[in-house]
């Protein structure tokens, strides 16, 4: 067994976690050791209570390293492990760095690069559409987008990095042979297709469990140059990461919202206590005083606002030209949610004209219906 073999045996093992194996590797010089090491050696190791030193000197029994990695092959998944240098270097420097990462996909320099966008998964259309033009505007610029694959606010930021043509990295709470969740694993392949990587600590067929999720965190925070929070309630996912990368010394962004919102609650606390208020990726390049380290994307510039501008002019040049009644709805349109009430009034439409005129609209993907018959504006001018 080599030391990487080893590594990965000790992250299968249940009871062991970052925290022992670091602290073996520095008692006894690496994980190898550990299989060969007498009972009595791993008495002396703090940490390390009877029922974990039966447990490793039976590992054989409990776990099949052979079949993991012949799993991982199978699935075309590389194995990292902390004795290999291109671990990540800000998850080498933590406290509880990741033993093994499962890697679906592939990690590069640029990665280097990056941001952490979370938030809630219970969003609103406000949230949905911040997430994926701020990820957009950070991936045009060459920075890598990290986040969890989550549903809600990490779904859209991954999309929107996706969008841009740029890369982003999911780091999720199961073994990459359980994505979670189910509905997911389409944008997941699309992630690790030639968009970035989703990454995983956990063994290939570990299931979802809510205490994997806290450390999936970690990573996020770990391995992230800053954390940019979209949107999320007083109590949060999120606010766990941005107090991990807090602690960390790392700054910390967030999107206000709404003062009644309760979905904004706690960016809007986090903006209190001293987080950078955010409306567009130049807040958070001017705050750093960032350029892109790497080469951004072909269609994109290294100027930020360069890029905006492009953009808009972009999805200008694709609108079609709208009729008298669509010009009317459209012009009472924005991203806050207007009932159907509201553009009767405004539009001096009847009910029929405007139900017709909703439906053409929504045909042609330029607003979309809410809950409630309430609508919103589709795109941007």
């Amino acid at each position: 067994m080599d030391e990487r073999e080893a590594l990965v045996a000790l992250n299968l093992l249940p009871r062991i976690g970052p925290v022992r194996v670091k602290r073996i590797m520095e008692y006894l010089g690496s994980a190898n050791a550990v299989f060969s090491a007498s009972s009595q050696t791993l008495m002396n190791i703090s940490g390390l209570g009877s029922k974990t030193i039966e447990l490793i000197k039976n590992w054989e029994s409990s776990i099949d390293l052979q079949a993991e990695l012949e799993l991982a092959n199978q699935r075309e998944l590389k194995i990292i492990t902390l004795a290999d240098s291109d671990y990540p270097e800000p998850l080498r420097q933590m406290y509880d760095p990741p033993i093994v990462l499962y890697v679906w996909g592939e990690i590069t320099a640029k990665d280097n690069h990056n941001i952490a966008m979370v938030g809630s998964r219970k969003h609103t259309y406000y949230g949905q559409q911040c997430a994926r033009k701020l990820s957009f505007q950070l991936a045009s610029n060459g920075v890598t987008v990290i986040s969890g694959l989550a549903r809600g606010i990490d779904t859209f930021s991954h999309e929107g990095a996706i969008a841009a043509g740029g890369r982003t990295i999911a780091v999720i709470g199961s073994g990459l042979g359980q994505i979670y969740p189910a509905e997911n694993m389409a944008l997941a392949s699309k992630i690790a297709a030639g968009h970035g990587a989703v990454i995983s600590e956990f063994p290939i067929n570990c299931p979802p469990d809510k205490r994997n999720f806290p450390m999936r965190n970690r990573i996020v925070a770990g391995w992230s140059e800053s954390v940019l929070v979209v949107e999320c309630p007083k109590w949060s996912g999120s606010l766990i990461t941005a107090n991990l990368a807090t602690d960390m010394g790392k700054p910390i962004y967030a999107v206000p919202g709404p003062i009644d919102s309760p979905t904004s609650a706690g960016c809007n606390d986090l903006i209190r206590e001293g987080a950078t208020l955010v409306t567009s990726a130049d807040d958070i390049f001017s705050d750093r005083e960032l350029l892109p380290l790497f080469q951004a994307p072909a269609q994109t510039t290294k100027n930020p606002k360069e890029n905006l501008q492009k953009e808009s002019l972009q999805k200008k040049s694709i609108l079609p030209d709208f009729s008298e009644k669509e010009q009317r709805v459209i012009d009472q349109l924005s991203s806050t949610p207007v009932a159907i009430d509201f553009l009767i009034e405004k539009t001096m439409l009847t009910f029929p004209e405007l139900s017709v005129t909703l439906i053409q609209l929504e045909m042609k993907k330029l607003i979309s219906q809410l809950p409630g018959q309430h609508y919103v504006r589709a795109f941007e001018i």
